[in-house]
């Protein structure tokens, strides 16, 4: 069995123990923990009737999370025939790819997985006149690292190769998953100043999209980047600080993949702590009212939006203090108790299906099943979530890394949106003072939606950061710089082909009508991995002059242009944005 078969067949085993270990204790050891993976075997079982490269089971879905070869599925299972080495050593197979919420699929010809920066220099050295798109864990929803001509996978380029305790600096492989350099960082005292929503991407993607947690003083994860080697076609492997090169590392820290392929990173981490998080809802009224308030209160904090309701969801935590006594976890209501609404709509809609032992996130998804696009039914399953986050108020504490990860919910589109909301100055504004973009932005989005009775799927997320260095980051700006992310969301929740191009439609709609009702007026930038090319010319050319306006695309593309002067890590939507 060549290499990397070896090598995935191991931590596909792995991750078969993993899941077994998930618990409501330890919910994040697979993404979503239990409920996840009944999801996502309930999910499969439909699917296995439809598409062919979507014939894969819960382990395997879940080891999509592993390495980044491990979501490479065909019909015959996560490896393929064609598994082999290439002249140089390096893992090479063909398959099928899917990202993780089986909205994009390619075949790509080529596949190599180097397992060192020797290897890997030698992979971009050889095909540099090809294509050598480089992939992580495949989770942007836009499909960004997908190339069908060829692809390296960057899954056994993993680990971390040092940490420096005294400079809170860690140096990782590209290909390190964010889980596993954070149990690695552990016994260092150590952890990664802010996480996304999921810790299973790998530090080369993480980075290279612009991720973000949220944090009012927190910037995006590209900004934690304090030197990266990066293999070139033009110029090798070439090493970039703000002391070495400084101008072409702030643009190829928020890369998107196309300035080559990113090796290795040092990064910024910070002293290892427990957050203490507290979840509340409240009006739109009471979230004016204290906004600024919290926004400076809390290290982080984030706003679930749930359309059509008068609820907005809080979710806010902040570090335990040195020698503070943990708060006790608690809640009102029992698990039972929190889904009861969930379970009583769904009894009304849907009868002969069966709620015992599902979970929110499923008991959600086979409600909306029932009509994803009808509004009215839209508006009940919003009301009904609404009531389940009323019942799930509490506090709890855990590492930061397990309280700001939380489980994204089942296969959808997503579109998110980043945009400057000033400057976040130590003391709050007086009362009666003009509304901050972020929230003026929230009321004209949430009243375009009822406007244009938009069956809106909850909930509507919004974050902030802090500004980060690079110039092609959606949140570049000064350190005390303030920037909202919001974004909206639709579930596939069906298996029906026809069912979820209804559904991919309506969802493209709406993100168009929420770019041509606030995209100018709040200066919004979509994340690099969820902006989608649009398929009216005339609409790619207003989106490709917004770009032009937010980034130094000239200098991008004169990077690109000397980096990688045949556009082997050019796929076919950079060459549309950037082109």
């Amino acid at each position: 069995m060549p290499r990397l078969a070896r090598r995935l067949a191991a931590r596909l085993a792995s991750t078969a123990a993993t899941a077994r270990y998930a618990s409501a204790a330890r919910p994040y050891a697979v993404l979503g923990g239990r409920a996840a993976l009944a999801r996502q075997k309930a999910s499969t079982s439909g699917r296995n009737e439809g598409k062919e490269q979507r014939r894969f089971g819960t382990l395997a879905r879940g080891a999509l999370f592993v390495a980044a070869s491990a979501y490479v599925f065909t019909s015959g299972g996560p490896f393929g025939a064609s598994d082999a080495e290439d002249e140089h050593g390096v893992a090479t197979t063909s398959e099928t790819m899917e990202n993780w919420s089986g909205t994009k699929t390619v075949t790509c010809e080529r596949v190599r997985a180097p397992e060192t920066i020797e290897e890997l220099e030698k992979v971009v050295k050889a095909g540099k006149r090809g294509k050598l798109r480089v992939v992580g864990s495949a989770l942007s929803p836009n499909g960004c690292a997908f190339e069908e001509r060829g692809m390296v996978s960057m899954g056994l380029l993993d680990g971390v190769v040092a940490v420096d305790a005294e400079t809170k600096r860690a140096t990782i492989r590209a290909g390190a998953r964010v889980r596993e350099v954070v149990e690695t960082l552990r016994p260092h005292g150590l952890t990664l100043q802010n996480y996304a929503s999921i810790r299973e991407q790998q530090m080369g993607g993480f980075t290279q999209v612009g991720a973000h947690g949220t944090g009012a003083r927190i910037p995006p994860v590209d900004e934690t980047v304090v030197e990266m080697k990066l293999v070139t076609p033009s110029r090798g492997t070439i090493t970039l600080s703000a002391e070495k090169e400084p101008e072409l590392f702030k643009l190829a820290k928020c890369g998107i993949g196309a300035l080559g392929a990113v090796a290795e990173l040092t990064i910024q981490c910070v002293d290892a702590h427990k957050l203490v998080e507290q979840t509340w809802t409240a009006t739109p009224d009471e979230i004016e009212t204290n906004h600024e308030r919290w926004i400076r209160e809390y290290q982080h904090i984030r706003y679930m939006w749930i359309p059509y309701t008068d609820t907005v969801v809080v979710v806010a935590s902040n570090p335990l203090k040195p020698n503070e006594k943990e708060p006790r976890t608690r809640s009102a209501y029992s698990e039972k108790k929190k889904v009861e609404p969930l379970v009583r709509l769904l009894r009304q809609v849907a009868p002969g299906v069966d709620p015992e032992g599902m979970g929110f996130g499923q008991l959600r998804d086979e409600l909306l099943k029932v009509n994803p696009l009808d509004v009215e039914h839209v508006k009940r399953v919003n009301a009904a979530e609404a009531e389940f986050w009323k019942r799930s108020a509490g506090t709890r504490v855990d590492w930061s890394d397990q309280i700001l990860g939380f489980d994204c919910g089942g296969q959808q589109h997503v579109l998110e949106v980043a945009f400057p909301a000033g400057n976040l100055a130590e003391e709050p504004p007086a009362a009666g003072a003009p509304l901050r973009s972020d929230l003026q932005f929230m009321r004209e989005l949430r009243k375009m939606i009822e406007d244009d009775e938009i069956p809106a799927h909850a909930p509507i997320e919004q974050r902030w950061t802090s500004g980060s260095s690079s110039p092609m980051s959606p949140a570049a700006g000064a350190p005390d710089s303030l920037h909202s992310w919001v974004g909206i969301i639709m579930y596939l929740p069906t298996a029906d082909e026809k069912e979820r191009d209804a559904i991919t439609r309506a969802f493209r709609a709406y993100g168009e009508k929420e770019f041509d009702a606030l995209g100018d007026a709040y200066a919004l930038r979509a994340h690099w991995a969820k902006i989608e090319v649009p398929e009216d010319p005339a609409r790619l050319a207003r989106d490709k002059a917004r770009l032009r306006e937010h980034y130094p695309v000239k200098e991008f593309n004169a990077a690109r242009r000397y980096l990688d002067p045949h556009g082997a890590f050019t796929n076919a939507l950079v060459a549309a944005l950037f082109g």
